[in-house]
């Protein structure tokens, strides 16, 4: 991706690199929503859940109209190549499948400040469940691409993803749930057998 030895290293992601990060932070939200903020286990349930679906929406969000807008400009192609373009084109890139800490951590952070604007004292278990959603994600799209994943709803979603990445790439933009893509009508339509770039076949 780039001539810079210096830069191309920070591009490589090991998949390992969020869970160090965002797990201590997650456990930490979580032990705030219940000491500092004193907040009842039920309500810091609900407020974890709600994180969760906000994931989702943002999920479905970035993948839909930053991941895949098209721009007209060179530079904008070329960021839009360096943003998602590449893994279209290499999408079993084993480092290049979770989002870099380069890009997280300032989401991170704007996520965080906003949600104390809108949450106040009940941000703690609201930013955590966000964060949970987001590991999730990570996670489950480097395994929809590397694992096997032979059997019940691990199979379902990684032939869901598959579809978008195989068959058609301007539906099925939720990869940890497809919530969204019922709700704006971009659901990815079952079109018969997939052949991966790999070789490996998946029945539809």
């Amino acid at each position: 991706m780039f001539e810079s030895d210096f830069m191309e290293f920070f591009s490589h992601v090991h998949p390992a690199t969020p869970l160090i990060i965002y797990v201590p932070l997650m456990s930490y939200m979580l032990y705030l929503a219940a000491t500092a903020r004193a907040l009842p286990l039920g309500p810091i349930a609900a407020l974890f859940a709600a994180g969760v679906l906000i994931w989702s929406f943002v999920e479905y969000t970035m993948h839909r109209w930053v991941f895949h807008y098209e721009p007209k400009t060179k530079w904008g192609r070329f960021l839009h190549f360096m943003l998602h373009g590449v893994h279209h084109d290499y999408p079993n890139d084993a480092s290049r499948l979770v989002m870099p800490p380069a890009v997280s951590i300032p989401l991170a952070f704007m996520f965080y400040g906003l949600f104390l604007l809108l949450f106040g004292r009940f941000t703690p278990p609201v930013f955590a469940g966000l964060l949970a959603g987001y590991l999730f994600y990570d996670m489950l799209h480097y395994a929809t691409h590397h694992f096997a994943m032979k059997r019940g709803v691990w199979l379902w979603l990684k032939k869901y993803h598959m579809r978008h990445h195989y068959q058609d790439d301007h539906v099925g933009y939720g990869v940890s749930s497809p919530l969204w893509d019922y709700v704006f009508g971009t659901k990815a339509a079952d079109k018969g057998e997939i052949t991966e770039a790999t070789g490996t076949r998946a029945e539809l």
